[in-house]
C-alpha cells in the first residue's frame, strides 16, 4: 500500500458528492460483497492535516481506530507518524513483531497474553504497558515474579476528567471513567511505587483528555433518521454552547493538571536514574490544543485518518471521508421505499441516532423509525429511494473509524482525482483488516 504526500492536484473529490459517490458506484461494479472503500487520496488528506495540526509533534497512531496492518505501516511510514497506541495486548504483542514501540493505551489483565509478552525477549522490549495502581504490578508479578523475567517496561495512565465548580456544588463530571490517577500527589505516590519495585522500569506518561478529545463541538444538522425537529435543533444548539464553555475551562484544567502530574513523575524517575521517554496525550479532536501543551512530547490520533461522522462535529477541522462502505439494493416494497442489504453496523458509546450509520448517497432518503439500520436488511425511505432499482448501491459512512474493520476482510483501496471537473476513480488494490488476518482483540 503506498501512500504519497497530499496533491493539491487531485481537487478534494469528495467535495463534489453528485459525482464522487455514482463515481464509486460505478469503478466497484461487480465488485464482491462486503464493499468497504478506503480512499488513498483523502487518507493522505487527512495524513496532511493531522501533521499540520500538530505542528512538529509526533502523533502515535491509535490502532483501534484503524485495524489493519498494512495501513498502519503504511501511515507510520510519513514524517510526523512513529509508533503505535495499542488498544489489546494480545494485539500488541502481534504488533510487536512488526512495530519497534508499542505502547499499550489501556491496563490490561489478559494474563494469557502477559505470559507470551515476557517470554517474547523482543516484544518485551518494543511494548510498553499501561498501568493505573499498583494492582496491575500485583498482577505481572503475579504471572512471572520480577527475578524469573524480564524487566518490564511500564506508563502511568492520568484521569483528566473535568469536574467544573458551580456555586459551590459540582454540576457533574465532564469526561471519561479512566484512570484513579488524579493529582500530583497520587501521581508522585505511584511512580514512587514503580521505581522501587523490582523488575519494572517507568518509561512513560499518558494523559488523555477525552472530554476535548472525543466530543465534537458542534452539534449535527441532523440524525440517522431525518432532518431535526427545531425543537430539537434549538436544544442541541443550547448543549452545545454549554459544552463549549466546558471544553474551554476543562482545557485550562488539563494543562494544570497534566503539568503538575507529569513533573512529579518526572522527579520520580530521574531520581530513580531512568529518565521518562515519552509523554502521550490528546487524540484527534483535540490535536491543535495538546501540541500546545509542553509537558506532552507525542499525540494519540487515529479516528482522523479515516473521517467517521461523529468527527464531522468539530469546528477546528474536517476530516476527509476516507472510508465508506456500499450497501446494494435488494428490494423495492413501495414506490417511496428501497430495501438495502444490511446496514445495522452501530458504533459503540451512547446509544443514539449518531451512533447509527448515515447514509450518504442518494440524498433525500432516511432510516425508518421503528426498524433502524437491521442486522440484514435495512429499509431506506423517501424522495431518494424512488430513483433506485434493485442491484443499485448506496453509500454509507460509519459512526466511529476502526469498528468499520470489524465488518469486512479487508479495504478495497481507491484513488480519486478531479478531472475536467468530473471525479475519476481508479482501484488500487487491497488492504487486509485486523479480521482479514484472522485477529479478532475485542
Amino acid at each position: 500500500m503506498d501512500l504519497a504526500p497530499a496533491s493539491g492536484s487531485a481537487g478534494q473529490p469528495w467535495r463534489r458528492p453528485q459525482t464522487y459517490w455514482p463515481a464509486l458506484s460505478q469503478a466497484l461494479t461487480g465488485h464482491g460483497q462486503p464493499i468497504v472503500t478506503l480512499d488513498l487520496t483523502a487518507l493522505e488528506h487527512n495524513l496532511d492535516e493531522l501533521t499540520r495540526r500538530a505542528d512538529g509533534v509526533r502523533i502515535r497512531v491509535a490502532s483501534k481506530s484503524v485495524r489493519s496492518r498494512p495501513v498502519i505501516e503504511s501511515v507510520l511510514g510519513q514524517d510526523g507518524y512513529g509508533g503505535i497506541l495499542a488498544y489489546a495486548l494480545a494485539e500488541a504483542v502481534w504488533a510487536s513483531r512488526w512495530c519497534e514501540d508499542v505502547l499499550m493505551g489501556y491496563p490490561s489483565t489478559d494474563t494469557h497474553a502477559l505470559a507470551q509478552l515476557l517470554a517474547d525477549e523482543q516484544a518485551v522490549h518494543r511494548v510498553t504497558l499501561m498501568i493505573d495502581s499498583t494492582a496491575h504490578l500485583d498482577l505481572i508479578d503475579m504471572v512471572a515474579s520480577a527475578g524469573r523475567r524480564p524487566e518490564v517496561r511500564v506508563a502511568i495512565d492520568l484521569d483528566l476528567a473535568y469536574d467544573p465548580p458551580r456555586a459551590g456544588r459540582l454540576t457533574g463530571r465532564v469526561g471519561v471513567y479512566r484512570s484513579p490517577v488524579a493529582t500530583a500527589q497520587a501521581a508522585r505516590r505511584l511512580a514512587s511505587a514503580v521505581v522501587a519495585r523490582p523488575g519494572f522500569r517507568l518509561v512513560g506518561v499518558m494523559g488523555y483528555e477525552a472530554q476535548i478529545a472525543g466530543v465534537g463541538d458542534q452539534g449535527p444538522a441532523q440524525d440517522g433518521t431525518g432532518p431535526l425537529s427545531r425543537a430539537t435543533a434549538a436544544a442541541q444548539q443550547a448543549r452545545t454552547l454549554v459544552l463549549r464553555r466546558l471544553q474551554a475551562d476543562s482545557w485550562g484544567d488539563v494543562l494544570e493538571r497534566r503539568s503538575a502530574m507529569v513533573t512529579g513523575i518526572r522527579a520520580v524517575a530521574e531520581e530513580a536514574g531512568t529518565p521518562l521517554e515519552l509523554v502521550n496525550g490528546g487524540g484527534t479532536g483535540s490535536v491543535h490544543l495538546t501540541r500546545q501543551d509542553p509537558s506532552v512530547t507525542e499525540i494519540a490520533a487515529g479516528s482522523g485518518l479515516f473521517g467517521p461522522t461523529l468527527f464531522d462535529r468539530y469546528r477546528a477541522f474536517s476530516p476527509a471521508p476516507a472510508a465508506a462502505f456500499a450497501l446494494p439494493v435488494v428490494r423495492r416494497p413501495a414506490a417511496d421505499i428501497a430495501t438495502v442489504a444490511g446496514g445495522g453496523w452501530i458504533a459503540s458509546g451512547p446509544p443514539g441516532p449518531d451512533r447509527l450509520p448515515r447514509v450518504v448517497w442518494p440524498g433525500a432518503v432516511q432510516l425508518v423509525g421503528n426498524e433502524g439500520a437491521g442486522e440484514v436488511q435495512t429499509p431506506l425511505r423517501g424522495p431518494g429511494a424512488a430513483g433506485l432499482s434493485v442491484g443499485d448501491l448506496t453509500w454509507w459512512r460509519h459512526a466511529k473509524a476502526g469498528e468499520l474493520s470489524e465488518h469486512t476482510h479487508a479495504f478495497t483501496l481507491v484513488r480519486s482525482r478531479v478531472s475536467g471537473g468530473d471525479v475519476e476513480i481508479d482501484r488500487a488494490g487491497t488492504a487486509l483488516t485486523y479480521r482479514g488476518e484472522g485477529k479478532a482483540f475485542g
